[in-house]
């Protein structure tokens, strides 16, 4: 059975990854004006990344025995993985998945909406193991 504060965590994480999403998934919107999508996707990650460290430490992960420049690695590392995570899955689905059930209602969009939303779980684990590990 999950505890009051780790669901409490967790719901507040979530919050704060929907509006680094939003910062992600908006502005590779507006880079993909000027760049092609893997890059676009790429930036987008880079503005989602520094907007999600800072609400993660100011709203989820409050308590922390790593100093900063831990918590930034980590923080940087884990969502390494996570880039990987969402480019793996916004590239499956908008080149190949969608375009074989010819889906095309803003397919980079959705699709990267998708790949955004795959390393929830992983991403919340690595960080508050590794990040923002408290005592």
């Amino acid at each position: 059975m999950i505890s009051s504060n780790i669901s409490e965590r967790f719901i507040r994480f979530l919050l704060v990854s929907g509006i680094a999403a939003a910062a992600n998934i908006g502005s590779r919107i507006v880079f993909s004006f000027w760049l092609p999508y893997v890059p676009s996707i790429v930036l987008a990650f880079c503005v989602g990344l520094c907007s999600a460290f800072v609400l993660n430490r100011l709203f989820v992960f409050r308590e922390t025995v790593n100093r900063l420049y831990l918590q930034v690695f980590w923080f940087t590392m884990v969502n390494f993985a996570a880039v990987l995570q969402t480019l793996a899955v916004s590239l499956l689905l908008a080149r190949l998945a969608f375009p074989a059930f010819d889906f095309r209602w803003h397919a980079d969009t959705v699709a990267h909406v998708f790949g955004v939303t795959a390393p929830i779980l992983t991403s919340f684990i690595g960080h508050k193991r590794l990040s923002f590990r408290s005592v």
